[in-house]
């Protein structure tokens, strides 16, 4: 398996294009996984069936994002070991990683099915829809294996510079969960439980397929079982590269968890509506993402071989492509949100509900648009504490107090809590270009610790 892009050499836009797109079409059909659950469910079954999804999914989206922000540690690593063509040190990268990973997916396999019920009261799941909520949680929680080692190859064959092959796997896996739920759940109709089997199975077909590639092609580098290990010297570099970005996302997905258990209290239409919302954003973001992942590896192959001015310029470029995409994307989920929630319910009242949540969250679209590809780049450097620090400053310091403080007002107003998400990215964009500025002064006098 060799490497399909060369991010030190040649020109910078276009290997980044060519190399975000695999990456684009492999989230838009990961998050077809929970789309499709809401979509189905939402057309065969009752507001609470579609409750207890939105709500039982957080937990598993949220162990999805921080198994995958941690597997950035992994993509950082080989990254810039590849960059320094050092591939001995790559292989025992790899090996570190498998063990690590192996060892998170069984603690969530135990753990989560057993904490179900306790998740789904603490979210305040709505009474109509608590049961459901549970059995979600608790199946969910069983697939955690297939959850993690999912995310996991995605990151690997990120960090050795293959978009394509985890496009291939989650694309055969995407069309196994649609059939999968219109089976369960709109022929047998068995409503989040059935929604919950299907997205497991899908995910351990990936996981099947990742290794079939792997034993058929290899790695472009030495690699042996003896290096599936517990290695203290590699797997504390991932730890300190991928912790601070998992600790992010898993307190930055607690604020949104937060916000939704202060929603529901506003009753089962609000829950589903703002639920079906929140699967939307995601969507909506999908462009900003992609190009965030693909600049933190361009970015990490260029600090291994020392080319910063390579890193900064397709952060740059990514950063200028997102915009364009995300103000026209923007503009539409403002003015015609109704049909993008539509597509998931037909519940009118629901529809408001989800519109009237979209519009603040389509103005956060636009800010994301940097904030991404700024944290992308500073990620590939190595910079994970203060991508950290950034994230949880916006979080805590705006997004919850501002949520909380919107919702005791009379008459209740989604639009006005969904205003403090965009107003925390704001916050954080303005740190990041600020820490980003300073940084890029710093390199000019010698290179800086990686």
């Amino acid at each position: 398996m060799k490497n399909n892009v060369d991010f030190v050499n040649g020109e910078i836009l276009r290997p980044l294009i060519w190399f975000t797109i695999p990456i684009f079409f492999t989230m838009l059909l990961q998050l077809l996984y929970g789309a499709v659950d809401v979509f189905i469910v939402g057309r065969f079954c009752e507001a609470s069936s579609v409750s207890a999804i939105s709500t039982g999914s957080q937990l598993v989206i949220t162990l999805i994002f921080v198994s995958g922000d941690l597997i950035m540690g992994t993509a950082i690593l080989l990254g810039q070991k590849l960059g320094a063509n050092d591939e001995k040190a790559a292989g025992k990268v790899l090996g570190s990683t498998i063990f690590l990973f192996g060892i998170m997916g069984l603690v969530i396999t135990i753990f989560l099915p057993i904490f179900a019920r306790q998740f789904a009261m603490l979210m305040n799941a709505p009474y109509e829809a608590l049961d459901e909520t549970i059995l979600y949680a608790r199946i969910s929680g069983l697939g955690g294996v297939f959850l993690v080692a999912f995310n996991a190859f995605g990151g690997i064959f990120r960090g050795i510079g293959d978009s394509k092959t985890p496009l291939m796997a989650v694309g055969i896996s995407t069309i196994i969960n649609i059939l999968g739920d219109l089976i369960l759940v709109g022929y047998y109709g068995k409503g989040a439980a059935g929604a919950a089997v299907a997205t497991v199975f899908a995910q351990g077909i990936s996981v099947i397929i990742s290794l079939y590639v792997v034993r058929k092609k290899g790695f472009p580098f030495a690699f042996n079982k003896k290096d599936i290990r517990f290695n203290k010297v590699y797997i504390m570099d991932i730890l300190r590269l991928g912790i601070p970005l998992a600790l992010q996302s898993g307190l930055v997905n607690m604020s949104f968890l937060v916000i939704i258990a202060i929603i529901n209290n506003l009753g089962v239409l609000a829950s589903a509506g703002v639920g079906i919302t929140e699967r939307l954003c995601t969507f909506l973001m999908l462009i900003q993402i992609s190009f965030s992942r693909s600049v933190a590896t361009f970015t990490a192959y260029n600090a291994g071989a020392y080319k910063y001015d390579r890193a900064k310029k397709a952060m740059i470029y990514g950063a200028l492509i997102s915009l364009g995409f995300s103000v026209i994307i923007a503009a539409f989920s403002f003015f015609k949100g109704d049909i993008l929630v539509g597509l998931f319910t037909k519940d009118p009242l629901v529809i408001e509900a989800g519109w009237e949540y979209l519009k603040s969250y389509s103005i956060d679209v636009v800010f994301t648009g940097f904030l991404f590809c700024f944290i992308g780049h500073l990620n590939g450097l190595g910079r994970t504490k203060f991508t950290m620090i950034q994230g949880i400053a916006g979080a805590f310091a705006i997004r919850i107090p501002f949520s909380y403080g919107m919702s005791i007002l009379m008459p209740e107003s989604l639009f006005l809590i969904g205003l403090a998400t965009p107003m925390a990215t704001f916050f954080q964009c303005g740190l990041c270009l600020y820490y980003i500025v300073r940084m890029n002064k710093k390199i000019k006098k010698g290179i800086p610790s990686l």
